[in-house]
């Protein structure tokens, strides 16, 4: 019996061809009623392309479609994210990205946590979220 469902998997090599990685990831892990997302950027999920370079309202904004999709997929909903992650490259985009999250989540109050990064996996990549929901029980 699985007790893990992966969605949206994928591996390193195609994503980041730039780069020497190979490993086996996926989007979105479903362990009994908790989904744990893969952290979220600016990035078009079928594409894989970058949106929003320079602009990271837009960078979030398509991050917080990505997770909204995902937690479709899983199951779940915005609704019942317990845990928001939040990494920023600078900073002065505090404000910009937590205005454009609180947007997606308001009346949900999640636990959140911020942290100024160096970088993120790409350069352009100016913002990165990471979410851990639940599904409801029936």
């Amino acid at each position: 019996m699985t007790t893990h469902k992966r969605i949206r998997k994928f591996n390193t090599r195609d994503t980041y061809p730039e780069q020497k990685l190979d490993n086996d990831l996926c989007q979105a892990v479903v362990a009994g009623n908790i989904v744990f997302l893969r952290g979220q950027i600016g990035q078009d999920l079928e594409t894989r392309e970058s949106v929003g370079i320079g602009d990271v309202r837009a960078q979030t904004e398509q991050a917080m479609a990505n997770i909204k999709m995902l937690l479709e997929e899983s199951g779940s909903c915005l609704d019942h994210v317990c845990k928001v992650v939040i990494y920023l490259v600078d900073p002065r985009y505090r404000e910009a990205v937590y205005g454009e999250v609180g947007k997606w989540l308001k009346g949900v109050y999640p636990v959140s946590t911020g942290l100024v990064v160096s970088a993120l996996a790409r350069p352009e990549w100016l913002v990165e979220i990471d979410v851990t929901a639940v599904i409801p029980e029936a």
